[in-house]
């Protein structure tokens, strides 16, 4: 049974099912584990991580009643909630389908990897960036979002761990011009957003490639230098010079909390800019739904979720809540349950609802075997099907799940 609980009631002998909390705060990659080490246990409680889920069928369990509500509970209210919200404002004349931008906006990737390699390789060596060459790359990011968000959104999701740190980079900035739209910026505004999102994690470039890879726990020394890279990243670009003072701010601010755990300067609330709690929301989805090394990305769906029971204290609410409104409650690529007793995949966004996308289904749960693909836009008049629920891709094993979307989006 699992049971969620204070971190200052564990014990030694019980088996954590989870840790509540991103686990980029942490140096704790392993998903569940049995604590047996006293040093584990501290390690724990210094990170500043609040609450563990522990289950009491693999390990010692809590006194009677010492158990939180079962999960789920807050973060499907604040959700729900955002859902019953209008989705987003009347969207841009220029905005075209899915299958028209994939081919772009894969393009605009493989360029932008180049790009933003090369710039953070100059940044490591104290040159200034290129503003020329980021601002024209912000540009094309940015009327990729403005013609379709969900296209090069998905695309910059699915990296390699070679390439992480820079299609991390990518992937950020499209998702705070996406972000920065629906808060209402103005455009000059979004721009700054966007250019601060392709620089915020250059400070990467300080850490060797063994520790940022490195497949299990990180020593302590390790999660120091990791945690160390918003200070790194801020110098390098102070240095350099030509970066503004946006991205210089969500450079080195952007693992701030609202209460005042993050790092490096344990700012909370009104102390954070803006630009800062955009891309620590923005910063912390990419991650948790990509791929790496030490684990395996989230499901999008999963991944909104998951930020909805961390954001107390964590995100600013407000923001949150629009960038749930910019993706859309099922972002593109997550795997749902139709009242049809199919599976389907996300593949597009509609106008009308948050709750109503375009989906493919391919799974029929009454005989457990793959059907031949079914496009459905849920938004329709007169369509009786809807989304029951998200699904979890681990319990499915769909090993192809992280590109079925693509294929898909574009038949």
């Amino acid at each position: 049974m699992l049971k969620r609980i204070g971190t200052d009631r564990l014990q030694l002998g019980m088996h954590i099912h989870e840790l509540c909390g991103s686990w980029m705060e942490h140096p704790f990659w392993c998903k569940s584990f049995r604590l047996t080490d006293r040093k584990d246990l501290a390690q724990i409680i210094e990170c500043g991580i609040a609450e563990v889920w522990i289950d009491t069928s693999r390990g010692l369990d809590v006194e009677e009643g010492a158990a939180a509500e079962a999960p789920g509970g807050q973060a499907d209210s604040f959700i729900a909630h955002v859902a019953g919200e209008r989705a987003a404002a009347p969207p841009p004349a220029r905005r075209v389908p899915m299958c028209e931008e994939l081919e772009r906006a894969a393009l605009i990737c493989a360029q932008s990897r180049v790009a933003v390699t090369d710039m953070f390789q100059q940044a490591r060596m104290g040159r200034a960036i290129d503003s020329e060459r980021a601002g024209a790359l912000v540009s094309e990011i940015s009327a990729s979002v403005l013609r379709n968000p969900g296209a090069l959104i998905s695309v910059a999701r699915l990296k390699t761990a070679d390439d992480y740190t820079y299609m991390h980079s990518v992937a950020v900035c499209a998702l705070m011009i996406a972000l920065g739209r629906q808060l209402g910026l103005a455009e000059a505004e979004i721009r700054e957003a966007g250019l601060a999102g392709l620089l915020h994690d250059v400070g990467k470039m300080a850490i060797p490639l063994a520790i940022l890879n490195k497949p299990g726990k990180l020593t302590g020394e390790e999660f120091a230098l990791v945690q160390g890279h918003p200070v790194a990243g801020h110098r390098m670009l102070s240095e350099g010079g030509g970066a503004s003072g946006v991205s210089l701010d969500v450079c080195l601010h952007h693992h701030e909390k609202m209460d005042g755990s993050g790092y490096p300067e344990r700012l909370g609330g009104e102390a954070i800019s803006l630009y800062a709690r955009m891309g620590a929301v923005c910063d912390v989805y990419d991650a948790i739904t990509s791929d790496r090394p030490y684990k395996t990305g989230w499901d999008p769906s999963v991944a909104l979720h998951k930020m909805a029971e961390w954001k107390d204290g964590h995100f600013d609410d407000r923001v949150f809540g629009a960038f749930v409104k910019s993706l859309g409650i099922y972002p593109v690529g997550s795997l749902v349950r139709l009242q049809s007793g199919r599976l389907a995949v996300i593949v597009e966004q509609t106008d009308k609802s948050l709750v109503t996308p375009i989906v493919k289904a391919f799974f029929s749960m009454r005989s457990q075997t793959r059907i031949a693909p079914v496009r459905i836009d849920l938004s329709r008049p007169g369509k009786n099907d809807r989304i029951v629920s998200r699904e979890d891709p681990d319990t499915w094993g769909f090993p192809d799940l992280a590109t079925l979307w693509q294929d898909m989006a574009a038949a």
